[in-house]
């Protein structure tokens, strides 16, 4: 991987535990964190952004090297791991925190964004309207150490067992098909 050309992008689609168990699984990708985005008070914690109060959203910041995986392929990724159509939620997750948010760096990346979102929707995958939100990034606070890795580390928690162990195995199914996935971590 070259690291001195690695980009960030940041998004959320419902709980970080979902996404960063995932991404990780995918060639060019270097790191995962989550983490919260989006809001308006300084370094939340997880008790704070749980309320709704903070305006934060759940997220993942991954970095990756564009020679390897474009943000194209990431972004299909996205519209693969949740429902865009659902508002302020995923499945039994419930709040603005799991939201539905691509949050860009640049104007070049909020035209990817948005041209990412046009190209997932006419797919027709999803029946509804699009919720998805396109928001400059601001700023980016860490989740709590123990959010890291969270799937790995606690893999049979009722949450985990039932909600990302399935989503995991229909992504590995999905990408490996697609040969987008790094088999030293598969």
């Amino acid at each position: 991987m070259d690291k001195q050309n690695l980009e960030t992008i940041t998004f959320g689609g419902g709980c970080f535990w979902c996404v960063d168990s995932v991404l990780d699984l995918l060639k060019g990708v270097e790191s995962t964190t989550s983490g919260y985005a989006g809001g308006h008070k300084t370094n939340p914690t997880y008790e704070e952004v749980c309320t709704g109060e903070t305006g934060h959203a759940e997220v993942v910041q991954l970095t990756y090297d564009p020679k390897i995986i474009s943000y194209e392929q990431l972004m299909d990724v996205f519209f693969f791991l949740h429902d865009p159509t659902q508002l302020n939620r995923q499945g039994n997750d419930i709040g603005t925190q799991y939201r539905s948010v691509i949050f860009y760096n640049n104007e070049a990346e909020k035209a990817n964004a948005e041209s990412a979102l046009k190209k997932s929707e006419a797919t027709g995958k999803y029946t509804g309207k699009y919720v998805t939100e396109i928001t400059k990034l601001e700023d980016f606070y860490p989740a709590e150490q123990y959010h890291q890795g969270y799937y790995e580390i606690n893999p049979n928690q009722p949450y985990c067992s039932a909600v990302v162990g399935p989503k995991i195995a229909k992504f590995k199914k999905h990408f490996g098909e697609l040969g987008m996935l790094n088999t030293e971590t598969v």
